[in-house]
């Protein structure tokens, strides 16, 4: 029987990685995934793809291991042998690297260098996707490409940087096939709770089903290129398929306020947003980055890569699924645009 390719993939229980999951899946790999321990799951975003590794046909698998720990790193990528890696894995929630800069700093900048050491000494020909930040680029005047100069304004940012370069100096000095790529901001029903969209979203719910009154923002007039998070991770894959390996920058090519975010999802379900948000200046970050947005040129180009989702139907996604989850009847339009744009895509109970 011939071996499927095996990829691996840290982060797994993240958005990215659950999406990246089962994209890969739908395309015949075997996947395998860097959990961290705890006394408790946190897999309920692949709960919907995982078999009992006993059944025949399984391909997709979970080891335990962490970022900080060079000597799992190690055995992990020794043992599983995979044809590609992509690392997601990190802390990368903004306004916590402030309050946690030095954990930051370590798993989100060093956890790179251990991965990258553990692929060079293992002498296995293996490609590494890492997932760089648009964050990067910080107070650079946008629009930013491939050549704007980073300009971090967060401990995030400074460990992305320093990850982006050390993934460049392994593929230039050590031969290896290392990309990265620089994703603009992308969201789904499955992001995290804290991040702002996901929070407005929420929140929408939320306030309809009456469990809620007032959400409270910080900085309604940052900018950023939103993209639907599935389009990018099939970005990522067609990173590591080509002949050479390249740096890309992933976005959509238009930037929107927060501000107009929750307009656009208050609006989608006729709530008054002026009458429901309030501004808490603790929601500000010590160091704002005011506005990105992507020139994704290059990718389009030579990844023959294009997002599907826009901004208004990515609200309409997010909103949709938040209503659903809160036991309220969507309004639908979201679920409408996401069957016919993804096909590969495996909606969790949560999303249905």
């Amino acid at each position: 029987m011939t071996k499927r390719q095996a990829a691996l993939i840290t982060g797994i229980t993240g958005q990215d990685g659950s999406y990246l999951t089962e994209l890969l899946l739908a395309n015949g790999y075997e996947v395998h995934g860097l959990i961290r321990r705890a006394s408790t799951f946190n897999t309920s975003r692949i709960d919907h793809l995982y078999r009992d590794p006993h059944e025949p046909g399984n391909r997709l698998f979970l080891h335990y291991g962490d970022l900080s720990n060079s000597e799992q790193l190690t055995n992990l990528i020794y043992n599983v042998q995979p044809a590609e890696v992509y690392h997601l894995g990190a802390q990368s929630h903004v306004k916590v690297s402030f309050e946690a800069p030095e954990y930051t700093g370590d798993v989100t900048g060093l956890g790179t260098t251990r991965l990258l050491e553990a692929i060079r000494r293992s002498g296995i020909k293996t490609r590494f996707y890492q997932a760089s930040s648009s964050e990067m680029f910080g107070s650079a005047p946008a629009p930013q490409n491939e050549q704007t100069p980073f300009q971090p304004r967060s401990p995030y940012a400074a460990a992305k940087v320093y990850a982006y370069w050390m993934t460049v100096n392994y593929r230039v000095g050590a031969g290896l096939y290392a990309c990265n790529g620089i994703l603009f901001n992308h969201e789904s029903p499955r992001r995290g709770e804290t991040f702002v969209t996901r929070k407005v979203t929420m929140a929408v719910a939320s306030i309809l089903a009456g469990r809620q009154k007032k959400l409270y923002l910080g900085n309604l007039e940052a900018r950023r290129d939103w993209g639907y998070a599935p389009d990018y991770v099939e970005a990522m894959w067609r990173i590591l398929n080509q002949e050479k390996p390249d740096d890309y920058v992933i976005g959509s090519g238009e930037s929107h306020t927060v501000r107009e975010f929750v307009e656009q999802a208050f609006g989608y379900v006729n709530l008054d947003w002026k009458e429901h948000v309030e501004i808490d200046p603790r929601y500000f970050r010590p160091t704002e980055v005011e506005c990105l947005l992507a020139s994704p040129e290059k990718a389009c180009r030579q990844l023959n890569w294009e997002p599907k989702i826009r901004f208004k139907e990515l609200v309409q996604i997010m909103v949709d699924a938040d209503m659903e989850a809160a036991g309220l009847k969507p309004i639908g339009q979201g679920q409408h645009i996401l069957a016919k744009v993804v096909p590969w895509h495996r909606q969790t109970a949560a999303e249905r």
